[in-house]
């Protein structure tokens, strides 16, 4: 199963923009270079009063699909 690191830093603000309707991906890049759309939705358990800070690995099938994201640090 494919996978990738992303080091993510959202700031709450930032963020905010997902619960106003404004926008509902976001865009990433992971530590190799390849930038990732990421359904937001995926990221709101991680979101706390600072936003979405932390490394996250990031597995998916071989048809791009996400299969999991989770914390490593």
């Amino acid at each position: 199963m494919p996978s990738l690191v992303l080091d993510i830093s959202l700031t709450a603000d930032e963020f905010l923009a997902v619960y106003q309707g404004r926008a509902n991906r976001v865009l990433l890049r992971s530590r190799d270079g390849r930038k990732v759309s990421l359904p937001a939705r995926h990221l709101r358990p991680h979101l706390g009063h600072a936003g979405v800070r932390g490394t996250f690995e990031l597995d998916f099938s071989a048809d791009g699909k996400l299969l999991s994201l989770r914390r490593l640090a």
